[in-house]
């Protein structure tokens, strides 16, 4: 019940006794009939979506009701926040064997580089936990990390794109894109879909991050921070309540007797449906982005005065993010960091040159607002039912870029995690290398992570599709397994 099919008329009309045609003609007919069937297929997604709310029927019951995506663009280090690589401290300064002359993504490489921070054990797993992260520490217990992860690419751009999209290009659905294609919003007023970009700007590769690609247009995510609000949500000078009521009547009215003469048109049927919201949000966005009513304790929890004005703007979208959850959006992007700049490492996580500088700013602005975040989805119990995911677009080397003391580019090793609804806690799932350079024990694709987000929402992967372009689309193409170890 839960996959999407367009349903394909094949219903002949009429009848070879009922007129005598040529052959010419004939493969004429049958050419424009396939045609015709394809087309009939593809309006009849259309408007079953844009019919049924974006509402489908779980293939098994959900574990998750909601999800937080943290996102940190710039690929993060594996080894200097989450795989302690003791081999990097024993080692450091040699030449990584059988890599001695290897050039990565800026050029060649260096000798092996230790992490600059120690490593301790934390909680009852005696994690190995980086002292970057003192406050995330208190929650790694409840963390399921896959330290296997590859991806396609070594570029930000379409790596960002393929986390978040399991595809390198353009073009293709968001993971929150998709939930909210299959979920909807449980809040009439608001979105189901909801991206917060970081103060700092967007990550590589822009809005593409968060777009509904070939689903109807109404599964985008709408974009909204603290620094951000919605624009155009007050009322224009001389419109009173009333009038502003009559008005949206009277176009409910005639947009609903102009969506019957136009069944098919997907387009039009979002667009209605992105103003009927755009409205409905006049009262809900501005309550939501309403931080001031949150009470002290809360503010002072999550960090949202701190003098660091980038770690107060992170805060205060960590705890809109809550905000958002807590009032049924299904999916929020949350970043930590945005595009590049001529500075590698000063607006993301991208350490070519200073990884000590740039890393000790960066988990300053991330570490304290994050672990509040995680704490206050426990303290509400909306954790029981959230997932959060914690995702970059690839790793860093376990070298230094040769002339620097940072990291270059790793697609062939990195770390992503889970936690929450459905996930098994205190597990770590697959590694890398002795030295962090490749997966080699149970490695993980992109894919694979999104059948297990998926399974934990209660769709099987390879059901949940949608008709485009001659073939069942998917979030995991044509790959994915589930990753069985950290399913509670």
């Amino acid at each position: 019940m839960g996959t999407y099919c367009s349903n394909r008329d094949t219903r002949m009309v009429g009848s070879v006794h009922d007129q005598l045609i040529s052959r010419r003609g004939f493969l004429a007919d049958v050419y424009t009939g396939m045609a015709g069937i394809g087309l009939a297929g593809l309006l009849g997604a259309d408007l079953a979506s844009a019919n049924h709310g974006g509402v489908l029927t779980p293939h098994t019951p959900p574990r998750a009701r909601r999800v937080i995506q943290i996102f940190c663009p710039g690929a993060a280090s594996h080894v200097d926040l989450w795989e302690h690589k003791p081999s990097l401290e024993k080692y450091h300064g040699q030449p990584l064997p059988g890599a001695e002359e290897f050039v990565s993504f800026q050029g060649k490489n260096g000798n092996l580089m230790k992490s600059p921070w120690a490593f301790n054990p934390v909680g009852e797993s005696g994690k190995m936990w980086s002292s970057l992260l003192p406050n995330m520490a208190a929650h790694a217990d409840d963390i399921a990390f896959v330290h296997s992860m590859t991806s396609k690419t070594n570029t930000h751009g379409p790596g960002c794109i393929f986390m978040n999209t399991g595809q390198v290009n353009e073009g293709f659905p968001s993971a929150g894109a998709w939930f909210s294609f299959a979920m909807g919003s449980e809040n009439e007023n608001l979105p189901a879909y909801v991206s917060i970009p970081d103060v700092r700007g967007e990550p590589p590769n822009g809005k593409a991050n968060w777009a509904n690609g070939f689903l109807p247009a109404q599964h985008q995510a709408i974009v909204l921070a603290d620094h951000q609000p919605i624009r155009n949500l007050d009322l224009p000078s001389g419109v009173d309540e009333a009038e502003e009521q009559a008005t949206r009547a009277l176009i409910e009215s005639m947009n609903a007797k102009h969506a019957q003469s136009h069944p098919g048109n997907s387009e039009l049927h979002a667009r209605m449906a992105s103003y009927e919201l755009a409205a409905r949000m006049q009262l809900s966005a501005p309550e939501v982005a309403e931080l001031s009513k949150e009470p002290d304790h809360v503010h002072a929890l999550y960090g949202t005065k701190d003098p660091n004005r980038l770690k107060a703007s992170y805060a205060r979208n960590c705890l809109m993010a809550r905000r958002l959850l807590e009032r049924g959006v299904r999916y929020v992007n949350l970043y930590c960091g945005s595009r590049a700049s001529g500075v590698d490492g000063l607006l993301n996580w991208d350490a070519h040159k200073t990884l000590k500088t740039d890393y000790e700013r960066h988990c300053e602005i991330f570490d304290a607002p994050t672990a509040a975040l995680l704490t206050d989805l426990k303290r509400t119990g909306m954790l029981d039912e959230t997932l959060v995911l914690w995702t970059t677009e690839f790793g860093r080397m376990p070298t230094h870029q040769a002339g620097t003391s940072g990291r270059d580019h790793n697609p062939d090793g990195f770390t992503c995690w889970m936690m929450g609804a459905g996930v098994n806690g205190g597990v770590s799932y697959g590694a890398t290398d002795e030295f962090g350079r490749r997966a080699e024990l149970n490695p993980v694709t992109v894919w694979d992570y999104y059948a297990t987000v998926l399974h934990l929402l209660g769709f099987d992967h390879e059901q949940l599709t949608y008709y485009y372009n001659g073939l069942d689309r998917r979030l995991t193409d044509v790959h994915g397994y589930l990753i069985d170890d950290i399913i509670a």
